[in-house]
C-alpha cells in the first residue's frame, strides 16, 4: 500500500525521545550589537547538514553519555569482536533441512547458509542489528542489497532462555522460493528497515540496473535522526556561545514548562497548558509507526505525512477493538488512547536519550494517576508485588514478535473481556489466567466494579461489523466518523471501511471528511471516493490537489488519473500536473517494490498512456514473477486494448509462477467469458472459489456462471456457501432470490428478500424486490394453475 507496507524493526528498543531545552535565554546583550532576528538569519543561511552524534558531546555532555549504548546508539554497528553478540565458533543451527554454521576467518565474521539459488555458500556477516532481546545479522551482496539473516541470536541470559541461535519463522520452513526467505525482498534492509536503523539514510535506488547505493550519515540512530541536522547549531555554538536554544530551526518543546497537577478527587491529573501539536510525536512515528515511507529527507519540524503514509486501525494489523494484532510500532496503538487526547507526550513516559523508563514499575504511571487511589488491591484485586498489580499487566497487555521479544500495546486501555465474548478480541485477564473463560473473566470484572468499564476506545463493535461485512456496519460507521470525540486515526478508519458499504448518506459524510483538519481523514475519505465513478469523484477530489500535505495530494492525483484534461480548469490542471509528479515521483523512490511499479501502471493506464502502463507491469513482473497484482493489471489493460487473447497469455503465465492463486484463476475466468469459451471459463471460476473459499465476490460470480450456465441449483447452492462467510452481503442476497425467482421457487426467493429487507430496512430496492417476489408469488403456479417461465436476472 502506499497503504499496507510496513516497516520491519529489528531488536530496537520501543521508545520514545524528545529534546529537552531549559527557558529561552535573553540575547539583548548578543555580541555586534545584532538583534536576535540578524543572528538567527547569519545562523540559518545556509541549509542545515548532518555532522554527526560526535559534534554534540562537548556542550550537551549529559545527553550524549546518556545516549551512549543505548538501544538508539547500538541500533545497528560494523560487525566487529566488540558488536557481535552470537556465537561464531563453528556453532551450527539447523532449519528446514539446512544446516546453518557460523564461523570466523581472517578476523571476519561468517555464515555457511543456504543463498538466493537454494545453495549453501560462505556469506560474510558486515553490520550486527539491535542487541537486546535479539541480535540479527546482515549480509551485503555486490548489488547493493544489504539482507537480514532470518536466523538470529538470542541476547537474553541462559536463565532467560537465551544465548542460543532461533529461526524467526520455527513454525514454518522456509527455503529461498520462499518470500520470507533472508535473501528475498521482505528481509531487504534497503528498503524495510534502514530509514530506522541509521541516520539521514538516503536509499539509492537504480531501477534500471536493481541495485542500491545506499548511504546514511551516521550507521545508528544518532542525535541527528531525532533532533535534525545540527551544522548551523553547531556553526552558532562555535560563534555564539553554549546556549542550545539558538541556532536551531526546531525545538522539540511540548513539555517545556508544562506541569502535570493530579486533582485528589479523581485521582488524575491535569497538563497545565493543552498541547498545541504533535511534533515531538511525530518525531518518534518516523519509526514507531507502522507505515510506508513516501519522500526521503524527513527530519524534526518537518511534517509527517510529507514523507509517509501510516497505517490506519484495521485487520489485519489491529484486532477489532484496535489492540495490537500485527506489529504496528507503538503510534497507532498510541494515538487511539486517552493518554494521547489528554495531551500526554511520549517523552513525559520515557526519558528521551536513554530510552528507559522516567520511573520503575508503577511509579511512571503514578507521575500523573495517584498511587493511593491506583496503586492498591481495591483497584486492581491482585496482591501488591505479584503479577496482576502493575498497572501495564493489565492497561498494556504485551504481544510477542520476532519469537522472543515482547511488545506492550500502547493503547493504554481498560480490559475488556466483555468483548472477548461477544466479539472474540483478546483482554488481558486471560492474558494471564488462560485456563479461565472469557465469561468468568467478565464476571470477575463485574463482581469488583459493580459494572463493565467501557473505557476510552469504543469502536469494536463498528470495526467487528464491516469485518464481517455485516448490514450494520455501514451507519455505525457513519457514527463513529462523524463524532469530533473520537481519535482522527479512528475516525480516519471508520471512513476508509465505509467505502465498503455505499449508502445514501455516505457521500455527505465524505465531504465532510475531505474538509476535515485531520490529514488522515483526508486521506481516508479520498481512498473512500475509489469505487465512485471518475466524474462523480472528480469534483470532491479535486480541492484537494492543493493540500498542504504531500500524502494527501498524491492520493488525490491517483484518484483523479482517469479525469480527461478538459474536464479540468487551466489552474486544476496545474495543480493535478504538480500532484502528479509528487505521485510519480513517490512511486519512483519505491520502485524496489513490485508494488510501486504496479501502482505507477495503474496510473499510466487511467491516463491512458498505455505504453507507459505496459512497461510498468512487465518490468514488475520482471522483478517479482510472484507479483499477482502486476499480471491482473497487465491483462486488463490488454482487455481495454481488445487484445483478449493476449490477457489470456499474461494470466496463464502467471498462473505458471502462481498455481494457486484464485485471483489469477477468477481472472482468466472472466477473460475466457468474453472469449465465449463458457465451460473453461466455468471451471476457472470454480477453481478460483476453491483457492480463494473466502472470496465472496469470487462466488458470487462463479454462481452467475453456473446459473448462464443452466444448473440454477448449483449455482444457489454457491450462494448458500458465501452466505454463510458474509451473512448480510448485499449482491448475494439479491442474486439468490432472484435465481430463485427464475427457477420458480417462490419460498426460497422471498427468504432472501426478507433477510435483505430485514438487514438493509433503509434501502429502497430491498423493498421493491420484496414487493416484487409478493406479487410474483401471487400469480405463481400453485396460485393460478399455470406455468409461466421465469425470466433471466436483470
Amino acid at each position: 500500500m502506499a497503504g499496507g507496507v510496513g516497516v520491519l524493526l529489528v531488536g530496537v528498543a520501543l521508545a520514545a525521545w524528545v529534546v529537552g531545552f531549559g527557558d529561552r535565554a535573553n540575547f539583548d546583550d548578543a555580541p555586534g550589537g545584532e538583534s536576535p532576528e540578524q543572528t538567527a538569519a547569519k545562523v540559518t543561511s545556509e541549509p542545515p547538514r548532518f555532522v554527526g552524534s560526535g559534534a554534540c558531546k562537548d556542550c550537551h555532555g549529559a545527553e550524549y553519555q546518556a545516549w551512549r549504548n543505548s538501544q538508539h546508539d547500538l541500533a545497528m554497528q560494523q560487525a566487529t569482536e566488540a558488536t557481535v553478540l552470537g556465537d561464531f565458533n563453528d556453532s551450527t543451527f539447523r532449519y528446514a533441512g539446512i544446516e546453518s554454521r557460523f564461523f570466523r576467518r581472517d578476523g571476519k565474521f561468517f555464515v555457511r547458509t543456504d543463498g538466493p539459488d537454494g545453495r549453501l555458500a560462505d556469506f560474510e556477516i558486515k553490520y550486527t542489528y539491535g542487541v537486546s532481546p535479539l541480535q540479527q545479522y546482515l549480509v551485503e551482496f555486490p548489488d547493493g542489497r544489504i539482507q537480514a539473516l532470518s536466523i538470529t541470536w538470542d541476547s537474553r541470559t541462559k536463565a532467560e532462555g537465551g544465548q542460543r541461535w532461533f529461526h524467526q519463522y520455527p513454525a514454518e520452513k522456509i527455503d529461498y522460493r520462499d518470500e520470507l526467505h533472508w535473501t528475498k525482498r521482505a528481509q531487504n534492509w534497503n528498503f524495510m528497515c534502514a530509514d530506522c536503523h541509521s541516520t539521514a539514510v538516503t536509499k539509492n535506488y537504480d531501477a534500471a540496473t536493481n541495485a542500491f547505493k545506499t548511504t546514511w550519515s551516521e550507521i545508528n540512530v544518532g542525535c541527528e535522526a531525532c533532533h535534525g541536522p545540527a551544522s548551523n547549531h553547531q556553526a552558532w555554538a562555535k560563534d555564539k556561545g553554549p546556549d542550545p536554544a539558538r541556532g536551531l530551526t526546531v525545538t522539540l518543546d511540548e513539555r517545556r514548562q508544562v506541569r502535570w497537577t493530579i486533582d485528589p478527587a479523581t485521582g488524575n491529573a491535569g497538563r497545565s497548558a493543552p498541547r498545541t501539536g504533535d511534533r515531538e510525536i511525530e518525531v518518534c512515528a518516523q519509526c514507531h509507526a507502522r507505515r510506508a515511507q513516501i519522500a526521503e529527507g524527513y527530519h524534526a519540524g518537518k511534517r509527517f505525512l510529507d514523507h509517509y503514509l501510516p497505517a490506519l486501525v484495521s485487520p489485519p494489523l489491529y484486532h477489532a477493538d484496535g489492540q495490537q494484532r500485527d506489529e504496528v510500532y507503538i503510534w497507532g496503538s498510541y494515538l487511539q488512547s486517552k493518554m494521547h487526547a489528554k495531551g500526554v507526550t511520549c517523552s513525559d513516559c520515557h526519558n528521551p536519550h536513554t530510552q528507559k523508563l522516567r520511573a520503575e514499575g508503577n511509579a511512571v504511571c503514578g507521575q500523573c494517576h495517584l498511587a493511593g487511589k491506583y496503586d492498591v488491591p481495591s483497584h486492581h484485586f491482585h496482591e501488591a508485588g505479584k503479577p496482576g498489580s502493575q498497572c501495564v499487566d493489565c492497561h498494556m497487555a504485551a504481544a510477542t514478535y520476532m519469537v522472543i521479544d515482547p511488545r506492550r500495546d500502547h493503547s493504554l486501555r481498560v480490559p475488556r473481556p466483555d468483548l472477548t465474548v461477544s466479539l472474540g478480541t483478546p483482554n488481558a485477564c486471560n492474558g494471564c489466567h488462560k485456563d479461565e473463560t472469557a465469561q468468568w473473566a467478565d464476571g470477575m470484572v463485574q463482581k469488583w466494579y459493580g459494572r463493565r468499564p467501557t473505557g476510552f476506545q469504543q469502536f469494536a463493535t463498528a470495526f467487528h461489523a464491516a469485518e464481517r461485512g455485516a448490514a450494520e456496519a455501514g451507519p455505525a460507521l457513519t457514527d463513529l466518523a462523524a463524532d469530533p470525540g473520537r481519535p482522527p486515526l479512528v475516525r480516519a478508519t471508520a471512513i476508509q471501511l465505509l467505502g465498503r458499504f455505499p449508502s445514501p448518506n455516505m457521500l455527505s459524510t465524505l465531504r465532510q471528511g475531505l474538509a476535515d483538519p485531520d490529514p488522515l481523514v483526508r486521506v481516508a475519505s479520498l481512498q473512500s471516493l475509489e469505487l465512485m465513478p471518475p466524474e462523480q469523484r472528480a469534483p470532491l477530489a479535486v480541492p484537494l490537489l492543493n493540500d498542504p500535505l504531500r500524502a494527501v495530494r498524491i492520493e488525490s492525483a491517483r484518484l483523479l488519473a482517469p479525469t480527461p484534461a478538459d474536464a479540468l480548469t487551466p489552474e486544476q490542471r496545474v495543480a493535478f500536473d504538480k500532484a502528479a509528479e509528487e505521485f510519480v515521483a513517490t512511486q519512483r523512490y519505491i520502485a524496489d517494490r513490485p508494488e510501486a511499479r504496479t501502482s505507477l501502471g495503474t496510473f499510466y493506464a487511467a491516463r491512458q498512456r498505455f505504453d507507459d502502463a505496459e512497461r510498468q507491469f512487465s518490468s514488475a513482473i520482471a522483478l517479482e514473477s510472484r507479483h499477482v497484482p502486476a499480471y491482473i493489471n497487465l491483462a486488463d489493460l490488454r482487455r481495454v486494448q481488445g487484445r483478449d487473447a493476449d490477457a489470456e497469455a499474461v494470466l496463464r503465465e502467471g498462473l505458471a509462477a502462481n498455481p494457486d492463486d484464485g485471483s489469477l484463476q477468477h481472472s482468466l475466468g472472466l477473460t475466457l467469458v468474453r472469449q465465449k469459451r463458457a465451460p473453461e471459463a466455468l471451471k476457472a471460476l470454480e477453481s478460483a472459489t476453491r483457492l480463494a473459499p473466502d472470496n465472496v465476490r469470487f462466488a458470487y460470480v462463479y454462481a452467475v456462471g453456473l446459473n448462464s450456465s443452466g444448473r440454477p441449483q448449483d449455482a444457489l447452492a454457491e450462494i448458500d456457501r458465501a452466505l454463510k462467510i458474509r451473512p448480510d452481503d448485499r449482491e448475494l442476497l439479491v442474486t439468490g432470490a432472484l435465481f430463485s425467482r427464475d427457477a420458480g421457487e417462490m419460498d426460497r426467493a422471498e427468504r432472501y428478500a426478507m433477510r435483505l429487507a430485514e438487514r438493509y430496512p433503509g434501502d429502497p430496492h430491498a423493498a421493491q424486490l420484496m414487493q416484487g417476489l409478493k406479487g410474483r408469488n401471487a400469480r405463481s403456479p400453485k396460485a393460478e394453475g399455470s406455468a409461466e417461465p421465469p425470466s433471466r436476472p436483470e
